[in-house]
């Protein structure tokens, strides 16, 4: 990993024009209430930059035409603090991690940017300034305040789009990450659909998913977990997960685990009985189909928005073939999110998505669906797949997923208890 995230600290530094300065932030955890704060999860980028996952640090890179600079901003240690919460990450840690080896207290900060714009004569900041939200705040953008009042002359530059294309391709590093959180997230998969049982509620069948994970050191979930029986499914991000489940529900569960802060995101629908009724075979069969047909797509130089105007060509030839709809323009009514979206550091990785050509190295998800509302049947069938020279690889190949595999694997746990 220390060698992974120096060499992406050298591409941004090329990215970078002379006479120029980087800050980038880890972030901080947001109050909750009272004297609790939410639980800390760093910057993705600032983790991409460094690997250390601790709140409150700064780093700065500098760029002049005859050398580079990196300097890492820590906290000092409190003895008062480290008895109540933990001491600090220490330098020596951080520069195992990270292969940093200049370090400066985050007190500091102040002091040495003035110094390296002024005495440096820099030109201009790189900052990550993410912000999807009018009314977001990090501290990259509270930062930008005080360079635009205190150095009108200093151009501020977003860098989050030259890191977003970066993280666009996996290094091997980061394949084999996902591919841990996706073997993790399958087995949690397999445990829920061995224990499902008409009438459990469905965080009682969720529950066995978050067990699996918590037995393989997971921290955290790479998203919310959707555990949705019954019409709850046509919900796309229903997450109430508080229903209790009926004899000839389906469930479809949208889960992912998350490893060292890669994410796995995983979707599979099965019967809560153990047995698809016919109606609901002929509908998954669709759906299981439409999967593979995007997978078998799926190649470098394909355009991604190509990927779901293919998926929505197939669905109106079988919808109008079980006579759902007429027409192609009622397809919409039963299939309305896109089909893939970028996988990595982030569920719904850094960039735009649906733009531009797929590339070797790219990680994304398949996930064609069809919400049936007025038959309580929401379907949705996601892998995660792997971009290669040829074609793709898919990552998650020994999750169940055709109804034969599912209702063998649900026996069998019925068979065992």
């Amino acid at each position: 990993m220390k060698d992974f995230v120096t060499n992406n600290r050298n591409r941004f530094l090329d990215t970078m024009s002379d006479d120029s300065i980087a800050v980038f932030f880890s972030g901080e955890a947001r109050v909750k209430l009272g004297d609790e704060n939410y639980p800390f999860t760093p910057n993705r980028n600032f983790y991409y930059l460094t690997a250390i996952d601790r709140q409150n640090l700064i780093l700065m890179l500098i760029k002049r035409a005859d050398v580079c600079e990196t300097i890492l901003f820590v906290q000092r240690f409190d003895e008062v603090k480290a008895k109540w919460v933990g001491a600090v990450i220490s330098s020596e840690e951080c520069r195992e991690r990270s292969g940093i080896d200049n370090y400066k207290y985050i007190d500091e900060f102040d002091e040495v940017f003035s110094d390296k714009v002024f005495n440096g004569h820099l030109q201009r900041v790189y900052l990550d300034m993410e912000n999807r939200y009018f009314k977001a705040e990090s501290p990259a953008l509270r930062f930008a305040k005080r360079v635009g009042e205190n150095y009108p002359d200093l151009d501020i530059v977003n860098a989050y789009g030259i890191i977003a294309q970066m993280r666009r391709i996996k290094n091997p590093v980061e394949v084999e990450k996902i591919r841990r959180a996706i073997d993790i997230t399958g087995k949690g998969i397999e445990a829920m659909m061995k224990n499902a049982r008409p009438g459990m509620y469905e965080y009682e069948i969720e529950a066995y998913f978050d067990f699996e994970l918590k037995k393989s050191g997971v921290k955290d979930f790479a998203f919310k977990s959707i555990a949705a029986s019954g019409k709850n499914a046509t919900v796309l991000h229903y997450s109430d997960n508080n229903c209790k489940t009926g004899d000839n529900d389906l469930i479809l569960f949208d889960v992912g685990a998350q490893y060292e802060y890669y994410s796995g995101d995983i979707t599979r629908t099965f019967p809560v009985s153990g047995k698809f009724t016919p109606r609901q075979k002929e509908i998954y069969d669709i759906v299981l189909a439409g999967n593979r047909l995007i997978v078998d797509t799926i190649k470098p130089g394909i355009e991604f928005k190509s990927l779901n105007i293919i998926l929505k060509e197939y669905y109106a030839k079988e919808l109008k073939r079980i006579g759902l709809i007429n027409s192609s323009d009622e397809v919409s009514k039963y299939y309305y999110h896109g089909v893939s979206h970028m996988l990595g550091l982030e569920t719904h990785d850094a960039g735009r998505h649906n733009e531009g050509l797929l590339q070797e190295g790219m990680v994304l998800t398949v996930e064609p669906g069809l919400y049936i509302e007025e038959e309580s049947i929401g379907i949705r069938i996601e892998d995660d797949v792997l971009v290669t020279s040829e074609g793709c690889e898919v990552l998650s190949p020994d999750i169940p997923r055709t109804t034969e595999e599912i209702e063998r694997l649900m026996a069998e746990g019925r068979k065992n208890g």
